[in-house]
């Protein structure tokens, strides 16, 4: 059975399903600035348009395209920020 979560005042919006990898996500951010917390690592390819993201530890914002992949430790709080409609795919590890 699918699961579906909403947080930002429904600006975050996603789909959590089992993957043959594991649990996993996909999601869905209108324009914006976030802030979220993990509790695995996770691994988020975005799957349409593009995300800024600021690891734990970092000063500089990477961005990430269409397909690319990046991963998040477990236990940490990472900003995300996107100028358009943006979707991705979250696998918990």
């Amino acid at each position: 059975m699918f699961n579906t979560n909403e947080y930002f005042d429904g600006k975050v919006k996603s789909i959590a399903f089992e993957t043959n990898e594991g649990p996993a996500t996909i999601g869905a951010m209108k324009s914006g600035e976030y802030e979220f917390g993990t509790s695995t690592i996770e691994h988020m390819t975005v799957t349409s348009g593009e995300m800024a993201v600021l690891q734990p530890g970092e000063t500089e914002w990477k961005t990430y395209k269409e397909f690319e992949t990046f991963v998040v430790e477990k236990d940490v709080k990472f900003k995300v920020k996107v100028s358009g409609d943006t979707s991705y795919r979250c696998l918990y590890l």
